[in-house]
């Protein structure tokens, strides 16, 4: 088959690395890619969310299946666009994408089917958000509505605090028009984990499960980012929690999506907050997690391929998703000041220099000559896989020593549990 994926960072170049497995897979391509997808498939020069361009360059190379990386994409339709080209789209159509397009609308979901999950409130109005404020105990997580890059969630811990990120985001715009709408929501407890399934529109089949770090910084200090690291299996999930997840959150968000004739097929991932064996979903997000996908991925066994293609034809199995027993850690380097302002343009080296059994993922990257330059917050995903999670932390530590480029930054408490 002729496949493209769509996006340019390490989700999507963990998602070349394991089409390239598959014996069915005659050409990759990647739009836009980066340096490291080049190594594995061709990269396309067209931007993830120029939907127009990606639909015709589709049909002039006579694509077979397109794989959607990004939410950007998703919630703007491109599954739709390539569907009435009769094009094969791995994803959600635009229906399906709003669950993470609109927090709101994913909380009124879950509350419509019973679906345990913090208590909240929407607003459009900054300043009635803000006289609502005392109907919340501190801490109070503030929410800008709309897609903000993995970023747009701020835990605040007094009233006064609540006031200003609700200011920052519907008055001030920090996430742009995702903050016309904000959702505020009581502060859950606990411990985070996060659970990807793939969906046939029929069926939610979970894949292995994964716990991911948000914050910049060790010990869960500094901001929010789009992920600092990550470790598969979640030593968390247990027979009984998986039982309860499936009965109160897999099933009755299936029940849902029938009932709302949502014809979801692709990937849901699901935000869970851990306590007393019991689960309540922090969001939906309707594509591969990153850098979760860097963790499950290559603990897969089975063609990935395969696996699309039955969720896309509707009659994917519990029985088709075959698991390695390894354990999986990555963790992110991350170029100097983000999630807030950095540099761009810095040579990284040593990527030759790692053990074999090291697979570098790389988010933020591009070419220049042969030279492998920062081109993004979070640079590269080191990743590593060991009988245990002890084992796989300590190879992908080791190697972090032999890359650097400029203001480089990791988390150094990844899987350290």
């Amino acid at each position: 088959m002729k496949i493209l994926v769509v996006g340019n960072g390490a989700r999507e170049h963990t998602i070349c690395w394991k089409l390239k497995q598959s014996s069915k897979l005659s050409k990759l391509y990647c739009a836009p890619g980066n340096a490291g997808i080049s190594q594995i498939a061709e990269c396309v020069d067209i931007k993830a969310d120029d939907l127009q361009n990606l639909v015709e360059y589709s049909v002039n190379n006579n694509i077979e299946l397109v794989v959607v990386g990004p939410e950007v994409p998703l919630v703007a339709g491109l599954v739709d666009m390539l569907n009435e080209k009769e094009i094969m789209a791995f994803g959600p159509v635009k229906a399906g994408a709003k669950f993470e397009g609109s927090k709101s609308y994913s909380k009124d979901f879950m509350k419509k089917y019973s679906i345990p999950s913090a208590r909240y409130e929407a607003y459009t109005d900054s300043q009635k958000a803000i006289e609502d404020l005392n109907k919340f105990n501190t801490p109070i997580v503030v929410k800008a509505d709309g897609l903000a890059a993995g970023k747009g969630v701020l835990i605040c811990e007094t009233i006064t605090e609540a006031k200003e990120a609700i200011k920052s985001i519907m008055d001030k715009k920090q996430f742009g028009d995702a903050g016309n709408t904000v959702v505020i929501e009581e502060f859950l407890r606990g411990i985070e984990a996060s659970l990807l399934c793939f969906v046939d529109g029929k069926n939610i089949i979970p894949m292995e499960s994964a716990r991911d770090y948000k914050k910049a910084y060790d010990e869960d200090k500094g901001l929010n980012t789009g992920g600092m690291g990550c470790f598969s299996p979640n030593t968390i999930f247990t027979e009984e929690l998986n039982k309860y997840i499936k009965e109160n959150i897999l099933n009755r968000t299936l029940n849902g999506f029938l009932k709302e004739n949502i014809e979801f097929k692709g990937v849901l991932f699901i935000g869970l907050m851990i306590e007393n064996n019991q689960a309540k979903v922090l969001e939906y997000n309707t594509r591969f997690g990153d850098p979760e996908t860097e963790v499950v991925l290559p603990r897969l066994k089975s063609d990935l391929i395969d696996i699309m293609l039955k969720c896309i034809e509707g009659n994917l199995s519990e029985d088709d998703l075959q698991w390695k027993d390894d354990k999986c850690v990555t963790v992110v380097l991350s170029s100097g000041g983000y999630p807030e302002s950095y540099e761009k343009g810095k040579e990284i080296t040593g990527l030759n220099e790692v053990d074999d059994d090291i697979i570098i993922f790389h988010g933020g990257t591009k070419l220049s000559g042969n030279k492998a330059l920062t081109d993004g917050g979070r640079v590269l995903a080191v990743t590593a896989m060991g009988k245990s999670l002890e084992e796989a932390r300590n190879k992908v530590y080791k190697n972090i020593r032999k890359i650097n480029f400029e203001k480089m930054e990791y988390r150094t408490d990844i899987a350290k549990i």
